[in-house]
């Protein structure tokens, strides 16, 4: 089945509110992104990728599930630090193993629940 079935599955069954906004994840070959958006007014409230240079140096000698992990941690730790506690997890497409697994775990290490 294409990821492109599965993403759009997925989120129709999916939105994220004020109350439970939803913790979006994007792979590229080279970066991984993780948002958390309020879809009813459209905005993105906490956003943290492995493009930043504040985290060049701690990715730099890191696997592909060690910087998902530690994005999930960072992501968890920026939306606590804004307020938000509960979200709705989007895994946009992908299957919920390797990356996607580890990311959603150091998001609940910091504190998240989905």
């Amino acid at each position: 089945m294409n990821k492109v079935f599965r993403a759009k599955r997925t989120r129709a069954k999916i939105h994220g509110t004020s109350e439970r906004p939803r913790l979006s994840v994007h792979f590229s070959n080279q970066h991984i992104t993780a948002q958390i958006i309020n879809d009813e007014n459209g905005t993105t409230l906490v956003s943290c990728n492995t493009k930043q240079k504040q985290y060049a140096d701690t990715l730099k000698n890191m696997t592909n599930k060690e910087q998902a992990a530690f994005i999930g941690k960072t992501i968890g730790e920026l939306a606590v630090k804004a307020g938000i506690s509960e979200v709705v997890f989007d895994r946009g497409g992908y299957l919920y193993t390797g990356r996607v697994k580890e990311l959603a775990d150091g998001a609940r290490s910091a504190g998240l629940k989905f």
